[in-house]
């Protein structure tokens, strides 16, 4: 099963052994596979209860992720200052995540909801690929977060990358990333199936892969968890050990010492986004993974268990600004003054004020009176 394909969840019930609950496609016309007829009460998500919690939970993800990664692009754009290489691919996450929020999740929900495919053969194809594409996106841009700063604290090089060259990176992990979740796009088919027993055609949106069986399924979930999982989160650890050892055991100049602060903080704030995103992908790729090869379909809460765990890994889409504003003052400040709606400044100072247009002539390039302004 496809990386974050809650679309797909119900087609691969057909395969298990005791399984029980009827869900769309789970046991359409198939009682050789399946002899359990369709009993749509035992699907815990059908419960009153149940799916307005579910709405409750998607709504309020959808929500802070709309508000929070809105702001932090907005920030970044209006504040000079901000305009960094880290902040750019802080923007890149932000963009990436908005896509989950309004491309994907709504499309979940109601499918999740009413088990059955509603929007079209187009939004079958490119909501479990947007989905995928987004988190490739984010990880992959959590790896150039964690090497670029480790180039320039560990080496100590103090050109960083510029402006357009960030902008090439970025481009090249959308790619890359377009490349990686293709399948979820190619392999996918949309139909229209007969309920037996209850007289019910439905549309269906699944993955259909080129053999007919689940071998591609495991193969790919296996490729994912390697190349989306394991191996950024293994460059991103060893690279943020490294920063932290030479932070830690740097003796800096006192003419210095704000912005030594400033960047052992940072580092504090990146490493953190990154274990929010392990811990919150972690469950679903475990789930999804153990879900292909047949480990665990005989349950019959099989949906609702990997509805809560997909909740848990959507979660990392409205975290991000939450950790920007609790750890790093030029955000907390640009949100507060935003939600205030205070006059829009040029630039944040080092002590978190602001300074208006009145002060362009005061302010160049971010510096006011010889000091570096704050930014990330």
């Amino acid at each position: 099963m496809g990386q974050s394909d809650i679309a797909n969840v119900t087609d691969d019930v057909v395969h298990g052994e005791n399984h029980n609950t009827a869900w769309h496609e789970g046991n359409v016309g198939n009682d050789s596979i399946n002899p359990y007829k369709p009993t749509f009460v035992d699907d815990i998500t059908k419960h009153l209860g149940v799916q307005i919690s579910l709405i409750l939970a998607y709504s309020l993800i959808i929500l802070l992720g709309l508000v929070g990664n809105s702001l932090v692009i907005y920030m970044i754009i209006l504040y000079r200052n901000m305009r960094t290489v880290t902040n750019y691919f802080i923007a890149n996450l932000a963009l990436a995540d908005l896509m989950v929020d309004t491309v994907c999740l709504p499309f979940t929900l109601v499918y999740t909801l009413i088990d059955e495919w509603k929007f079209g053969k187009v939004m079958c194809h490119m909501v479990p690929y947007s989905q995928a594409l987004s988190v490739h996106v984010s990880i992959l841009t959590l790896t150039v977060i964690a090497l670029e700063r480790y180039r320039c604290i560990v080496f100590h090089l103090g050109q960083r990358l510029n402006r357009c060259t960030s902008f090439v990176i970025i481009g090249l992990t959308w790619a890359f990333a377009a490349i990686l979740a293709g399948p979820l796009a190619i392999f996918r088919e949309y139909r229209h199936e007969e309920i037996p027993y209850i007289d019910w055609r439905i549309a269906v949106c699944s993955e259909k892969w080129p053999n007919g069986t689940n071998r591609d399924a495991v193969i790919y979930s296996l490729s994912m968890l390697v190349l989306q999982y394991v191996v950024p989160l293994t460059i991103i650890s060893y690279a943020y050990v490294c920063i932290w050892v030479k932070l830690k055991n740097h003796v800096n100049p006192s003419n210095r010492n704000d912005s030594f602060v400033r960047r052992k903080k940072t580092t504090k704030m990146l490493a953190l986004v990154v274990v929010v995103f392990a811990v919150c992908w972690l469950p679903f790729h475990v789930f999804q993974l153990t879900s292909d090869l047949d480990l665990i379909l005989k349950f019959k809460e099989y949906k609702l268990i990997y509805t809560l765990f997909h909740i848990v890994a959507m979660c990392s889409t409205f975290v991000n600004p939450l950790l920007y504003g609790w750890m790093n003052q030029n955000y907390r400040n640009g949100f507060l003054m935003f939600f205030r709606c205070e006059h829009k400044p040029d630039t944040i100072c080092p002590d978190g004020s602001f300074r208006t247009r009145s002060w362009r002539r005061v302010i160049v390039n971010g510096r006011n009176d010889g000091q570096p302004a704050a930014a990330v």
